[in-house]
């Protein structure tokens, strides 16, 4: 049964088209055909064979906007993709030449002429550091901080333009991925060796995506069976006792279908305590991941599919290194907590273009997801289990011609929550929430110096009731190798008060919510408002190539689900936001090609976040106002059989961090008004020996800085003033790990 369903999805989705592919012809200067000939993305393996008229169609990239045509006997051309059809005309030459191309791809490249603020991380850049999962992946990323979120789980969060995760739209293909009751684990649930690329948006996004999004949006590609290799295998072990093996295994049923099987599993037995609290420093516990996606590409006809088909078991134990959750679950015997999920997962896209107006096509985008998880912290418990269905229709179009584009569409989200938390009381939030929503997006290209997209959707949410969110980037090339951009935008959401801060849950903090006539929790939906400047330079210092980038971003929230860990030290309290919030972010960063292969990176970052809190106007906690972030990275030339040397060394500098009130607490459990400001040190060498088989080895938290008193009342867990929230820094030390990946091709 629930195969036929898949399959069913899948040919009816045939139909209908996403907005993500290129069409185009390729002929001589005759005007005849070439059939074979190679169209690729520049400096990626992504490419298209066009068919005996000439025409192809190919995924647009996420890396570059640049793409390659070459055809035996004719001059190889390239070219700027500004629309999504070209025409491509090969001149013939008599002398054929071997076209070497020296230029070294970049792990993130910033685009001069897409008019949002868009970073793209690929592959190279993902294989800089471990990236076991998606979480771990933005170690050498300035632009996204990485926390440790608290001391028994060992959860990662991150945060842009200083606000956390629940504020960033983060989505699988620009569909909506980690939210809801996955907003506190999601991220460790995507494997690294699954991802293709990840696009990083700073600000309001687009209104395409929904209307969530607030300080920016992190979009993940999955590879792309039609493109991935035979078999894959990547093996890591680290010294914290966690061992990871991911495999793929793809196979092309036809020119036109293919499929790729992932397989991941981790699992972490040994009990660690490096700091001797008597806590476990990281869950132990284990993961079964597993993922089916299908591709079919039909040039000719100018439809694309994708298939996806997840299921993913992840259970995790933390606490007391003498606990025992078969004799001692929810009981004082010893402390613990169980965090076991589940998460099963269908979706699709589909995308058809029109094959006599390749500039107007139709998408449609499908996802079901069932995360279920069952937990408890100590004597908490919290359960949630999250049923979603996720559907975005999108029609694209010209106006007269190709400088005027336009994007529109219907959406169509429902969650049904089934929560239940059990603390100083016990209560069922379950609910369910949906929305109906359409969107109109234009988007005006000079194909020169100036570009603008304007977009605004209208949303009718059965709590949020009924709503607009607008958006406006402008991009503008004052001079060569140059650029400006500006944006601005609306930002509405309904916070998940429980999901979002199961940090708190690992404490014995009293849990109390202040208003009761909002329709969440008793809570009103948080509204904010995001404007951004940013600047690129690229250009020539001492000969080489080198980059400055600067960006101020600004988020003025005229609502927010405020999160009070200041009023006491032994409460929680959600209430309405009644005055001022808001996040300032200010980030220079400088990078320059010092070497052939020899990248330095360096990047400064302020952040101004205060919110009004029962205490008065106040800095976040565990908010560190500086930061100073440096990379260096380092190949050797390929040689023969694709053997060479990498090397890669990430400083991270974080300054002082104001401390939650503790000053309540009897001496012993007081922390200082401010943690001190602490480096971390990560580096990793891979050795390639060919192009199937590398070995690496590396290191986190090299500096091997620790936290002190990560845990406060840990003697004592079930007293009143224990807590392991308050964490500004690593509570393990160094952690050295090593791997191999090996390919069949």
């Amino acid at each position: 049964m629930f195969k036929n369903i898949a399959f069913l999805l899948f040919f009816v989705s045939q139909f209908i088209h996403s907005q993500e592919t290129i069409k185009g012809i390729v002929t001589d200067e005759n005007n005849q055909p070439l059939t074979g000939a190679n169209v690729f993305w520049y400096n990626t393996s992504i490419g298209a064979i066009t068919n005996e008229k000439g025409e192809f169609l190919i995924e647009k990239s996420t890396e570059t906007n640049l793409l390659v045509v070459t055809y035996i006997g004719f001059e190889t051309k390239k070219v700027e993709i500004t629309s999504n059809s070209i025409s491509v005309v090969l001149k013939e030459v008599n002398t054929l030449k071997e076209v070497v191309v020296s230029k070294t791809q970049k792990g993130t490249e910033h685009s001069l002429y897409k008019v949002q603020n868009i970073q793209v991380m690929g592959q190279k850049e993902l294989l800089k550091a471990a990236c076991c999962n998606l979480s771990e992946s933005f170690s050498t990323n300035p632009s996204i901080d990485v926390n440790f979120s608290d001391a028994v789980t060992g959860n990662r969060q991150i945060k842009m333009l200083g606000l956390t995760s629940p504020y960033i739209l983060i989505a699988e293909e620009n569909i909506p991925s980690v939210r809801g009751a996955s907003q506190a684990y999601g991220l460790t649930f995507v494997p690294g060796t699954w991802v293709e690329s990840i696009q990083i948006t700073k600000g309001a996004g687009s209104v395409i995506n929904g209307y969530e999004s607030i300080s920016g949006q992190i979009n993940y590609e999955v590879l792309k069976p039609v493109n991935d290799i035979p078999f894959f295998l990547n093996v890591y072990g680290s010294q914290d006792s966690r061992y990871e093996i991911n495999t793929h295994f793809n196979n092309k049923f036809t020119d036109k279908l293919s499929s790729t099987l992932f397989l991941h599993g981790n699992t972490r037995q040994n009990r660690n305590d490096m700091n001797n609290d008597g806590f476990l420093d990281g869950p132990i516990g284990k993961q079964v991941n597993i993922l089916n996606r299908w591709q079919y590409n039909d040039a000719e006809n100018g439809i694309v599919s994708f298939l996806n088909v997840r299921y993913m078991n992840d259970e995790k134990q933390a606490g007391e290194m003498s606990f025992n959750p078969d004799i001692d679950r929810l009981t004082t015997n010893a402390w613990g907590s169980e965090i076991n999920t589940e998460k099963i997962e269908i979706s699709n896209k589909t995308g058809y273009v029109f094959p006599d107006m390749p500039y107007q096509s139709f998408g449609f985008q499908n996802s079901f997801q069932s995360h279920k998880q069952d937990s408890y912290f100590g004597l908490s418990q919290y359960d949630i289990h999250q049923k979603s269905f996720y559907s975005n229709l999108l029609f694209n179009s010209i106006i007269n011609n190709t400088k005027n584009k336009f994007t529109t569409g219907l959406n169509f989200t429902y969650d049904d929550y089934n929560e239940f938390v059990d603390v100083n009381f016990s209560r069922d939030f379950s609910r369910i929430d949906n929305s109906v929503g359409a969107f109109f997006e234009y988007t005006y290209d000079n194909s020169d110096n100036f570009s603008l997209v304007a977009g605004a959707r209208v949303d009718n949410h059965n709590r949020l009731g009924t709503f607009i969110t607008p958006r406006l980037h402008l991009r503008y090339n004052p001079w060569e190798n140059a650029v400006v951009r500006a944006s601005a935008g609306r930002g509405k959401r309904a916070a998940n008060i429980f999901a979002e801060n199961q940090q708190l849950l690992a404490s014995n903090r009293n849990f109390s919510i202040l208003n009761n006539e909002g329709k969440l929790y008793g809570l009103n939906p948080e509204i904010a408002w995001n404007y951004g400047l940013s600047f690129i330079q690229k250009f020539k210092l001492v000969g080489k190539d080198a980059e400055v980038i600067l960006d101020y971003y600004r988020t003025d929230f005229q609502n927010q689900a405020v999160v009070d860990i200041d009023a006491s030290p032994q409460d929680v309290l959600f209430y309405n936001l009644k005055e001022n919030s808001f996040a300032n972010s200010f980030q220079a960063e400088f990078s320059i090609d010092l070497m052939t292969h020899l990248t330095f990176k360096t990047a400064y970052k302020y952040y101004d976040v205060q919110t009004q809190f029962t205490r008065g106007q106040l800095q976040k906690p565990l908010q560190a106002k500086h930061r100073v972030f440096g990379n260096l990275a380092y190949e050797t030339h390929i040689k023969d059989k694709g053997q060479q040397w990498k090397f890669d060394v990430t400083y991270n500098w974080l300054g002082q961090q104001r401390m939650p009130f503790t000053q309540n607490n009897p001496m012993e459990y007081r922390l200082d008004e401010y943690a001190p400001s602490f480096g971390t040190l990560n580096a990793q060498i891979t050795k390639t020996f060919s192009s199937t088989f590398e070995v690496y080895v590396g290191g986190e938290n090299m500096t091997n800085y620790k936290q002190k008193n990560g845990i406060i009342q840990n003697e004592n867990p079930f007293g009143t003033y224990f807590d392991s929230s308050l964490i500004y820094g690593p509570t393990f030390g160094a952690m050295y790990y090593a791997g191999l990946r090996f390919k069949i091709k």
